[in-house]
């Protein structure tokens, strides 16, 4: 794991409900050096593949997802919270420790047989990534990986993502 990132990531006690510690990854992105790490560290996990579209979660995967797409010479395909997008879209319900969200894509983002990274900051408890692989998957993506920078592995997100590539720079 890169040691700049990790001693650079802000534990936060009591956010954004007690009894939570958020990962608060603001450093990283006020510091160039290591927003560009962030940024080329995600890059080099899918660099051996030929990616046609990176797709990243509302809010905070926007920051790394639009860099990761220019990198690898693809296009950017956001997933929003619902009522933000203006087209038509699918929609795909998860579930939160407190109640159900639903997230968003634009039914002519993706084509089938697109390959689709798809890149978020944070993999938790797993619903959101797993809800935004279900859109994919409905408009016939093939998701070459799934990445994070950061990885809570004892929320065990992971099992929730229907998928075999799963990478994260960081792991707690």
């Amino acid at each position: 794991m890169p040691q700049a990132l990790i001693d650079a990531i802000r534990d936060v006690q009591d956010f954004p409900k007690p009894g939570i510690i958020f990962k608060d990854i603001t450093p990283i992105l006020g510091d160039h050096a290591l927003l560009q790490r962030s940024i080329d560290l995600l890059v080099e996990k899918a660099s051996d593949h030929q990616i046609d579209k990176v797709v990243a979660i509302d809010a905070r995967g926007f920051i790394f997802g639009a860099p990761v797409a220019l990198a690898l010479g693809a296009g950017f395909t956001p997933v929003r919270k619902k009522g933000k997008l203006p087209w038509k879209t699918y929609e795909e319900a998860y579930s939160l420790e407190y109640g159900e969200n639903i997230v968003e894509i634009h039914q002519d983002a993706i084509k089938p047989g697109d390959k689709v990274l798809l890149v978020d900051d944070l993999l938790a408890t797993g619903g959101t990534a797993a809800a935004a692989v279900k859109l994919l998957e409905k408009l016939g993506a093939d998701i070459v990986s799934v990445s994070f920078l950061i990885e809570l592995s004892f929320l065990n997100g992971r099992g929730k993502i229907n998928h075999p590539k799963i990478n994260s720079i960081i792991t707690y």
